[in-house]
């Protein structure tokens, strides 16, 4: 049921073109436009290997969070929602096979932003496993909570707070400048964020050469626990 789910999940996300453009398009160009123009100021080294691994936290949270929330929440308003809760398909099983979707389309998202971050220059260190590692609990984090979102609110009211949340990150989560230009005390609070800590994880791994990120996957890890397990049990088909 997890398998045809997740299939006929893909297959909807991929003919859907805004989706796309806020999945794909939009990291894509933020990559092109800050690397390639002195904009911000990031600090020593190439500027794209700075922004590649905020650009793939960004991705991330885009497909996971944003538009996974904004997706669901209409499929629940339009009665979607509803009649698959009258198929066999439990709720975790819903929940599993739209984040199988999400991975299979983050995939992609990875290639091509790698593919331009390559021709831009970028010069990636550390080990891809570990890279793996922070982007599976990364989406598991966003994931949760953009399904808890969803299933929670309505769609109108969904739509608004995501895409809100989604600015607001891409502006407070270091994704495309760094946390040090903010003072302590509300560096110390955005690094809990988990945009900050897939990031900053992501970036002590690709750039830095780091070995394993134990504070970042930690961060990650616990919102990954507490948006599954409320999306699990608040989420309603109806």
């Amino acid at each position: 049921m997890i398998r045809a789910q997740t299939a006929y999940e893909l297959r909807t996300l991929l003919r859907n073109g805004e989706q796309l453009l806020l999945t794909l398009i939009i990291p894509v160009a933020l990559l092109i436009l800050f690397s390639a123009a002195p904009l911000l100021d990031v600090g020593a080294g190439k500027r794209v290997d700075f922004l590649t691994p905020g650009v793939l936290a960004l991705a991330v949270m885009s497909t996971a969070f944003t538009g996974q929330a904004i997706g669901t929440g209409f499929e629940r308003r339009y009665g979607v929602l509803k009649r698959l809760g009258a198929t066999p398909l439990p709720r975790s099983g819903l929940i599993a096979a739209k984040t199988l979707t999400v991975v299979a389309v983050e995939v992609l998202q990875a290639i091509v932003l790698c593919v331009v971050a390559f021709a831009l220059g970028w010069s990636p260190h550390g080990n891809p496993a570990t890279v793996i590692l922070l982007l599976i609990v990364g989406t598991a984090a966003f994931s949760g909570f953009g399904l808890l979102m969803a299933g929670t609110l309505r769609a109108e009211a969904t739509l608004a707070a995501a895409n809100l949340v989604y600015l607001l990150l891409l502006v407070l989560g270091g994704v495309i400048f760094p946390l040090t230009k903010f003072s302590g005390g509300v560096r110390s609070v955005l690094e809990l964020l988990p945009i900050s800590a897939l990031a900053d994880g992501l970036r002590q791994v690709l750039q830095h050469g780091a070995g394993f990120p134990v504070r970042d996957l930690v961060i990650l890890a616990v919102w990954a626990v507490l948006g599954l397990a409320l999306a699990a049990r608040f989420f309603s088909w109806e």
